[in-house]
């Protein structure tokens, strides 16, 4: 299967923009899983503009539907389609200078209120910056006596569905890996293999003496 070109500009837009896995995106985009994880958790791939590989021409939306229908189903390439070489630039959303104000209590309600939330997100829901949402989270924020925590999205900074969507993305991260630690301690609990007793293993080796005349 030919991956696409751009592996984890892609890999961001498909993680926004669908249900599919984690492991049906590092398959399709032929990175590791972990490095999935680590691009939806903002960690790897910082500043990289998503790429839509359905614009691209990479991949068709009934494909891309068809997978999600089924996590076991590996996402595949269209080679009959053009592929054209765009990008589309994403990064933290524009917040009107009105609001701007009000994005400090946003925070602080995403924080009290969804704290499975990676600060990637957080930043990407109401257009904001790390470094504030540290601040806010340690109340070192220089306004930090007068932040009510408030919902983002009666505040306008984002849509419902917008954080529907990335609070579910934040969990199927967390079931992820909750699977993976279950699965590492299960490895770790299983008793060692114990060796064959080498005297046993001497007696099966040699040959058994013939009855005497």
């Amino acid at each position: 299967m030919t991956g696409p070109l751009m592996p984890k500009a892609t890999a961001l837009w498909l993680i926004d923009h669908t249900t599919l896995t984690f492991e049906q995106i590092a398959r399709f985009c032929q990175l590791h899983v972990l490095e999935v994880q680590g691009i939806a958790d903002g960690d790897v791939a910082a500043g990289v503009a998503a790429r839509n590989p359905v614009v691209s021409g990479e991949v068709e939306q009934a494909e891309i539907e068809r997978c999600q229908q089924d996590p076991a189903a590996d996402l595949r390439t269209n080679p009959n389609l053009s592929v054209e070489d765009e990008t589309r630039r994403t990064g933290p959303r524009y917040t009107p200078v009105a609001r701007r104000q009000d994005r400090p209590d946003a925070v602080a309600w995403l924080l009290r209120h969804h704290p499975e939330l990676s600060d990637f997100q957080i930043g990407r829901l109401v257009g904001t910056t790390k470094g504030t949402i540290d601040k806010i989270r340690n109340r070192e924020h220089w306004n930090s006596p007068n932040i009510t925590p408030r919902d983002p999205v009666l505040l306008d900074l984002c849509t419902r569905a917008e954080l529907v969507e990335a609070v579910e993305k934040a969990r199927q991260s967390k079931r992820w890996r909750d699977r993976e630690q279950a699965r590492e301690e299960e490895e770790r609990s299983k008793p060692p293999e114990e060796a064959p007793d080498p005297m046993l293993l001497q007696a099966l080796v040699q040959p058994q003496a013939g009855p005497t005349d």
